[in-house]
């Protein structure tokens, strides 16, 4: 390709890129304006100030509530990967009646709706003493549907993995763990990094299940907190909301950049086999 083709190519998706860029600098940009100057045109703020960003820790716990998304959604990161790596690799390579039969039921789980099973999830986790606990938001994403759309992605990308490989560990003398844990596992990093964004995003952005299991401010994750900077006449704090957006957007920002390269590989390999 010429260096002119190149430079009408970089053009042409510099362009494209803008309207997924500019929303997100203008939610950076408008958290530091002031209220008068968040809907004015401007690529950068007339007159910059932190003011919103310090209050979005004065009226309400804040950090607490930063460290509460930031834990929950590494348990359930890691959890998924444990759980979905070993049923992905089931499915793929160990051979059993009803295998297919079983996949299809598992993928059925993709299909049911979270609000139709919230309710009978309430009165369990109620039943468990759990309701205001963080146990819920833990369990339901790592047992529900991400976790069967990861096994999905764990079990395409194993299938694609040529069987000699294991074959040669056999010879080796490695059981069926060892060659799951020592062959298939390291080769699986992009399939391992698309599972790990997909199920980080999830758990971050989880709504429905706090705001039915949580009560108590200092439990709340972010998703709920962005709800409550609201002024005494229930009118939403524009600025704040803004500055705590930002802020709840950076560990996003910041996994996808480290794990983009195999974010991409992990997606191009999972349709490759059925």
């Amino acid at each position: 390709m010429s260096r002119k083709a190149k430079l009408i190519l970089y053009g042409v998706l510099l362009v494209c890129c803008v309207p997924f860029v500019f929303p997100i600098w203008w939610m950076a940009t408008a958290s530091l304006k002031p209220v008068n100057e968040i809907f004015a045109f401007s690529l950068l703020p007339h007159s910059p100030t932190m003011d919103a960003y310090r209050q979005v820790f004065e009226l309400q716990p804040f950090g607490r509530q930063y460290l509460n998304s930031c834990y929950i959604a590494v348990i359930v990161t890691l959890g998924t990967l444990v759980i979905s790596s070993l049923a992905g690799y089931a499915f793929a390579r160990i051979k059993f009646r009803g295998a297919g039969v079983v996949f299809v039921i598992v993928l059925a789980g993709l299909l049911v709706p979270n609000e139709v099973t919230i309710i009978p999830l309430y009165r369990m986790f109620d039943s468990l003493g759990l309701v205001n606990t963080h146990w819920p938001l833990i369990l339901i994403p790592m047992l529900g549907a991400p976790s069967v759309l990861a096994t999905f992605i764990m079990r395409q990308f194993f299938i694609t993995l040529p069987r000699e490989l294991e074959e040669a560990g056999r010879v080796d003398g490695l059981g069926r763990l060892g060659l799951f844990w020592q062959v298939s596992l390291p080769l699986a990093r992009p399939a391992i990094g698309a599972v790990a964004i997909f199920t980080f995003l999830h758990s971050w952005n989880l709504y429905l299940e706090p705001i039915v299991f949580l009560s108590s401010k200092d439990k709340f994750t972010i998703p709920q907190a962005l709800t409550q900077y609201v002024d005494a006449y229930g009118g939403a704090m524009w600025n704040v909301q803004l500055a705590a957006a930002t802020m709840s957007a950076l560990p996003v920002l910041i996994i996808f950049v480290l794990a983009q390269r195999q974010f991409v590989e992990g997606l191009a390999q999972t349709g490759l086999k059925g």
